[in-house]
């Protein structure tokens, strides 16, 4: 049986006992379905099956990996999905308690937490290694240098926590980086009181002009800014989630 190769900017965990350690984050019971993204040689795959799932699936875009994971659980019943997660419709688990657990190749790991907010009425857990860095980003908050678009959006609607950190070692290839295993449970929140649409769209153009004030870098949306209003003078690393719904609402009534 041939080994899938590097793919996606995908570096494979060889440790067993991390991705142990990864799995046993996702609660038995709570979840109708667990999603799992990029398997790979399937290492978080060999402890997922062993839990008490309702449904579980793995979701694989490259077909060599889909044909080394058809072999490898032949004799289990597991869902190998040949598909691609920034694709797929995730509406197919509509009504689900789902979560989404992976490690995540770093250069898509951004495009999936932004297909997980599109889909945030469903997924309720996410569970996934990424690049440190951007972890990092993902868990600031206001007023760190680190704190950004991703920070605010998905604190919004998630309470992120930074579980561990695991070295380059414990992957093949070796990544230059530590990587970092997060965990993203869904809040309560099921309306922001804004528009969320310009809520993402106000968030995305002020960090976008980071070093502006958001008096500058909401010329983009609105030219006449000539009301005065206290959030106006700041730097968007400042606000908080709930400033950004107020800014939006302020947006709104001038749009």
């Amino acid at each position: 049986m041939v080994h899938p190769k590097k793919h996606l900017g995908q570096h494979f965990l060889t440790d067993p006992s991390i991705a142990e350690r990864i799995v046993n984050l996702v609660p038995e019971g709570r979840h109708r379905t667990v999603l799992e993204v990029g398997p790979g040689k399937g290492i978080l795959t060999d402890f997922l099956i062993r839990k008490n799932f309702e449904h579980f699936v793995a979701v694989e875009i490259d077909s060599e990996s889909v044909s080394f994971l058809n072999a490898k659980y032949s004799r289990e019943s597991v869902v190998i999905q040949h598909d691609d997660i920034l694709k797929m419709n995730l509406d197919e688990f509509e009504g689900d308690s789902l979560c989404v657990i992976g490690n995540f190749p770093y250069n898509i790991s951004s495009q999936i937490f932004f297909r997980v907010l599109e889909f945030r009425k469903d997924v309720n857990l996410v569970v996934c290694m990424i690049q440190k860095e951007v972890a990092d980003r993902i868990v600031a908050p206001p007023g760190s240098k680190t704190y950004g678009i991703l920070s605010v959006l998905l604190q919004a609607y998630y309470s992120p926590k930074l579980i561990f950190n695991v070295k380059p070692g414990s992957f093949f290839p070796p990544p230059k980086v530590t990587s970092s295993v997060i965990t993203l449970q869904r809040n309560e929140t099921t309306s922001l009181g804004c528009d969320e649409k310009l809520f993402h769209r106000v968030v995305k153009a002020t960090f976008n002009q980071r070093r502006k004030t958001i008096r500058n870098s909401l010329k983009s949306i609105l030219l006449n800014l000539g009301d005065d209003f206290e959030l106006l003078s700041k730097r968007p690393e400042q606000l908080g989630v709930q400033e950004f719904v107020d800014l939006s609402n302020w947006v709104s009534e001038r749009l």
